[in-house]
């Protein structure tokens, strides 16, 4: 049994932000969000969010997480202080604690279940994760035996010449036995220039303690300000995109694209330069998509072609053709093998199958057939200053260039609209309608000098 504890409660004044730092998005998801999803391998039985600064707005944040409780740290003393706080809230936990940093982002849910087995197994009272830097300057060093038990750690500045050779440094995550943390919590002093509370003091008090290495050091990178924020996202964007290659997907110019780690995509799919993949996306297999296209939150089938296009909480089936600068947004549904083409915009609105909307124009909250030709220029208009209204054309229908459909208006099977017409109407099936004055010529008309 597991309890995971994250603290969250520091300002990062770093950031230069009216935000807590842990409210910083990484990848779409907050920094605190990525720390608690981390933990989902172990299966905790308890979750805690140590919380401080604006506190209100964190907790806000964290609604979705039903089973997270918040715990205050009122002053900000220190971790040992943070944990102090749980306390009473873990007063009859027979468990393990897991310690989680809010603004540790990178950390892969394998890498802490690795952390948790190696501390079950050895039955430690505590275990830290560690890692070896390449130039662990500034970083206080680990020094363990041939088994991996902690027999000392040194701050940076308090190492010898010797001491500073040695490059495993402290990840700041931490697996403890509870019975034995919470026995030692009480007893932390804060001797030290800063007067906090450091939670590595326990380590002294505690035996036996054990570092397990993290494999890639760059997952216990932490957050300070926004240059770090940048440079983790960009080892977030390495990891997915190498994912997806090594998975079938080709990203023709890889350092132009980005690509949330919630998307999905399928085998054979070319994603081309300056295309942006956001949200919970699913793109099938054989799509082209870009470049400079934006898909977010929106499920795309096979075979599909997005050009230079905004697609957002949509839906677009197998064989259809998309762009260039056309834009889907609010839950559009487009059936299989349509084209939507240059300048088209749909909201709200569902195309049949081997429907076309070629180019220059609007469909608002509107239900198109199978088979019906949309001409260039053509606009529902479907607000009337207060409220939307529907606009449905049924199977087969041809709506001729420039032609405006006022909603609420049904359009039947087979009809054909004429060129520049303003329905106000509804047109039955198998009719033409024209709605326009009668050409008038009139010659010689000018005034004579």
């Amino acid at each position: 049994m597991v309890a995971v504890a994250i603290l969250a409660a520091g300002r990062g004044t770093r950031m230069k932000s009216e935000y807590p730092k842990v409210l910083h998005e990484l990848g779409g998801k907050s920094l605190v969000e990525r720390a608690l999803l981390s933990c989902a391998s172990v299966n905790p039985s308890k979750q805690l969010a140590i919380v401080g600064y604006q506190s209100e707005r964190v907790k806000a944040s964290l609604t979705n997480y039903e089973n997270l409780e918040f715990v205050e740290q009122k002053e900000q003393l220190g971790t040992g202080h943070a944990i102090q706080q749980l306390l009473p809230h873990l007063q009859d936990f027979q468990g393990d604690l897991l310690v989680l940093n809010g603004d540790v982002p990178l950390l892969r849910s394998q890498t802490i279940a690795k952390l948790w087995e190696t501390h079950k197994k050895h039955q430690n009272a505590a275990t830290l994760l560690t890692a070896q830097l390449p130039n662990p300057r500034g970083y206080g060093r680990v020094f363990c035996d041939n088994n991996s038990y902690v027999q000392q750690i040194v701050e940076d500045r308090d190492c010898t010449t010797a001491q500073k050779q040695n490059c495993r440094i402290n990840g700041g995550i931490y697996c403890f036995n509870w019975q034995q943390l919470a026995k030692i919590l009480p007893d932390l002093k804060a001797d030290n220039d800063q007067k906090e509370y450091y939670i590595t003091d326990v380590f002294a008090m505690m035996q036996p303690v054990m570092a397990v290495d993290v494999e890639d050091y760059q997952e216990i990178t932490g957050i300070n300000d926004r240059r770090q924020l940048a440079s983790a996202y960009q080892i977030l964007q390495q990891r997915v995109k190498d994912a997806w290659m090594a998975a079938g997907v080709t990203l023709i110019d890889p350092d132009s694209i980005t690509i949330d780690d919630t998307v999905t995509l399928h085998p054979d799919t070319i994603i081309e330069p300056q295309t942006h993949l956001r949200g919970e996306t699913e793109i099938g297999s054989g799509c082209r998509i870009g470049p400079g296209s934006l898909i977010e939150n929106s499920t795309i089938a096979e075979n599909v072609t997005v050009l230079y296009s905004v697609v957002s909480e949509s839906e677009i089936e197998a064989g259809t053709r998309v762009g260039p600068y056309a834009h889907l947004r609010g839950q559009v549904k487009v059936g299989k093998s349509c084209r939507v083409g240059n300048f088209v915009e749909l909201k709200k609105t569902s195309l049949g199958e081997k429907t076309n909307v070629a180019h220059l124009s609007y469909l608002g909250d509107t239900t198109v057939g199978d088979r019906v030709n949309i001409g260039a220029g053509t606009i529902t208009a479907n607000y009337d200053g207060v409220n939307k209204h529907p606009t449905a054309i049924d199977d087969g229908t041809k709506i001729g260039a420039n032609s405006v459909l006022v909603a609420p208006v049904t359009l039947g099977k087979e009809v054909t609209i004429a060129a520049g017409s303003t329905i106000t109407e509804d047109v039955e099936d198998d009719s033409l309608a024209i709605a326009r004055c009668r050409q008038t010529v009139k010659k010689g008309w000018r005034l004579q000098s």
